[in-house]
């Protein structure tokens, strides 16, 4: 817990209580996880035995065993326990690849998306609420908060469609998807992806400026889209509490000592104001990886939304299990960051 003006615990004494009770977080969110999957009616051997011909008893015997549902409810949620905590992920239900490799081939592309388009939204959004916040009442205030609330109220899918009409297809501008272009000088067509990994070991392939140019032009319209959709809640939520900070009396303090206008704005009462902004900003870098899957869909972007949408189809459940314990993961240290950045932000909060 966060105090202002007490330091009664100390920082050391609080992030020792934080990381315990982060730890009991992670064991709480496996175990809802494990109990979410298993209340689910069937499992994804009986939806593939149930194809005609798809399998035969013996195969369905060796998968039963593999994964582990002849075994009773109690061995399979320690071994579940154990093996998301030693990383060893298992295997896809639907390809039998391993889960790691599976992730690998979306995570970075949800990365580069999610990533680019948070960052730009989150800086366009706090610059553009603070003038807000400064010019409030006037038109230049209500225009930015009618277009920030437009963008953001405009489903994703109809923003996507309009820009792939208009800037892909009509003027030819930028592709009407996927990540790259073919290239005829590669064997599959496609170059090959910024980063490999086999497990535990990682390669990374440095992009000729024709592919970087060409990822960039893939990039920009689904991420122009995102980037519209997310920075309104920024802006209004840094315009609001810039108002409250401003009319602060250490704001008139300041002015009335000389200091220059942008000074007083963005040192002084954005400083004293971020404190919601950085809990927002942790819970939108926390999600990131659950990706944008009708984004991602529109604009064919093989990224991790779209790859959590087909193993929902699929019943691939043992990618899910890792997919949505990574995302919940994410949120949990994001939120541990803010917690401890609050005190850099703010000396007058201290931990206690």
């Amino acid at each position: 817990m966060l105090v202002a003006y007490g330091n009664s615990m100390g920082l050391k004494s609080y992030i020792a209580k934080r990381i315990v009770y982060v730890i009991f977080l992670i064991w709480f969110v496996l175990s809802l996880n494990f109990i979410i999957f298993e209340v689910m009616p069937g499992n994804p051997i009986e939806f593939f035995a149930g194809r005609p011909g798809a399998m035969t008893p013996e195969r369905v015997a060796e998968l039963m065993e593999m994964w582990g549902f002849n075994q009773p409810l109690h061995e399979r949620y320690g071994k579940y326990i154990v093996n998301m905590l030693t990383l060893q992920l298992g295997r896809s239900a639907r390809t039998e690849k391993p889960v790691v490799e599976i992730i690998m081939e979306s995570l970075p592309n949800t990365v580069l998306l999610m990533g680019f388009s948070t960052v730009l939204a989150i800086i366009i959004g706090m610059l553009l609420g603070a003038i807000a916040a400064y010019k409030r009442g006037g038109n230049l205030d209500t225009g930015l908060v009618v277009t920030s609330l437009t963008t953001y109220a405009l489903p994703t899918f109809w923003m996507g469609m309009i820009f792939l009409i208009v800037f892909g297809y009509a003027l030819g501008w930028f592709p009407l998807g996927k990540t790259v272009s073919f290239f005829t000088e590669y064997p599959t067509g496609l170059p090959p992806p910024l980063f490999e990994t086999h497990i535990l070991s990682w390669t990374i392939t440095i992009p000729s400026f024709a592919e970087f140019a060409d990822r960039l032009k893939h990039l920009f319209l689904p991420a122009l889209t995102l980037t519209l959709f997310q920075y309104g809640g920024y802006l209004l939520l840094t315009r609001a509490t810039m108002i409250e900070a401003l009319s602060e009396d250490y704001i008139v303090t300041a002015r009335a000592k000389g200091a220059k206008e942008r000074t007083v704005v963005l040192k002084h009462a954005l400083r004293n104001a971020s404190l919601p902004i950085i809990t927002s900003v942790a819970l939108a870098f926390g999600f990131m990886l659950s990706g944008a899957i009708i984004t991602e869909t529109v604009f064919s972007w093989p990224g991790l939304g779209g790859l959590t949408w087909r193993c929902i189809q699929l019943y691939d459940y043992p990618v899910l299990h890792v997919l949505f314990f990574v995302i919940a993961l994410c949120v949990i240290i994001a939120n541990f960051a803010a917690d401890l950045l609050y005190g850099v932000v703010d000396p007058r909060i201290k931990y206690g």
